[in-house]
């Protein structure tokens, strides 16, 4: 079979790999949807990559085999599935808890770190990592749920959102938008801020209460008068933004919570700004598997149109192309289709 190798340096290529075979205790899972992510460009752009992975970590697909151990209720042939993309030691109080990428011994993360991943038309992993998807859901659901969709509600459940509270979500990107969908879902009223103007759209389509420009006004004032001056009880940074991030706290009511899902680059604020108003700030990395699940319900029993997330779909043969678009942020979510 052929995969998708990001070689650093915004170069990628399609190589030439063995189909997996399961050993014990492991599946192979015929991928029929591979989401692309943010998170692919730090691997893209990244530097010279010297170890050959197949990339993708949003998989969505069918059981093609398990191997021996594998219990029926766990996996069969036919299943299907979404995979939670981490492996970890299996025993630690945080694999146990379905929080693999914590693990106390170290992670493989599944299409950048350790392992190879989904963009590809099988994928070789763990049986105990998959997640059923639910009949209603189409594969793109499923793949976008296994990483952005996933973790967008991962940060919402962390925040405890509640219906009748206000939430600013910064940055419009697949994950923000994910968050303004699911927060509307959620019953709570949204903000929803970025820097261009199509996703600003986007965010209104997907139920957004308000949209604000933050290069065109001042966001924390902004978010103020649309608050009666209090602000919003919760905000979910989405940007990897150091301003963003800045403005997600300042513009918090007190008492509120501010989390922080956009990875790299530092967060700078006044400490007396979260102390004197008794601030919460927190971090979120992704779902545990026992979330991802939750996620696919939740989606299925409100009927979320996670489809529509999606503004491309592309054949691995198309890769480059798909990562040129994907690099220029100029596009919504792109995923491949097997």
């Amino acid at each position: 079979m052929q995969g998708i190798v990001f070689l650093g340096d915004r170069t990628l290529e399609l190589q030439d790999f063995p189909d997996p075979t399961p050993g014990p205790d492991e599946a192979v899972v015929e991928i029929k949807a591979s989401g692309m992510c943010g998170t692919d460009l730090h691997y893209f752009r990244g530097p010279k990559n010297a170890r050959p992975i197949i990339a993708g970590h949003e998989p969505c697909g069918i059981v093609a085999a398990v191997g021996t151990g594998v219990a029926a209720a766990q996996a069969a042939v036919g299943d299907r599935v979404m995979v939670h993309h981490y492996e970890g030691c299996r025993v630690c109080n945080h694999c146990r808890a379905g929080w693999t990428q914590m693990c106390a011994e170290g992670s493989i993360v599944y299409g950048n770190r350790g392992g190879h991943g989904a963009h590809a038309h099988y994928m070789k992993i763990p049986a105990h990592t998959l997640v059923k998807l639910p009949e209603a859901l189409s594969y793109k659901t499923g793949a976008a749920i296994s990483c952005g969709t996933g973790t967008a509600f991962g940060a919402l459940k962390r925040l405890d959102l509640a219906g009748d509270e206000t939430v600013a979500i910064f940055g419009q990107g697949p994950v923000g938008l994910s968050a303004t969908q699911l927060a509307k879902a959620m019953g709570a009223r949204v903000i929803a801020l970025d820097i261009k103007p199509e996703r600003r759209a986007l965010a209104s389509q997907f139920g957004a209460d308000a949209v604000i420009d933050p290069t065109a006004v001042d966001a924390v004032a902004a978010i103020r008068d649309l608050t009666a001056g209090a602000g919003a009880h919760k905000t979910l940074e989405c940007a990897s933004s150091a301003e963003a991030r800045r403005q997600a706290v300042q513009c918090v009511r007190p008492w509120g919570s501010a989390c922080m899902v956009g990875i790299h680059g530092r967060v700078d604020v006044d400490v007396n700004d979260l102390i004197f108003r008794q601030i919460n700030v927190v971090g979120s990395w992704t779902f545990s598997k026992n979330g991802q699940a939750d996620c696919a319900d939740f989606v299925t029993e409100r009927g979320i149109d996670v489809e529509a997330l999606f503004s491309h779909e592309f054949r691995l043969n198309q890769a480059e192309e798909a990562y040129r678009l994907f690099d220029s942020q100029e596009v919504g979510k792109g995923v491949f289709m097997l």
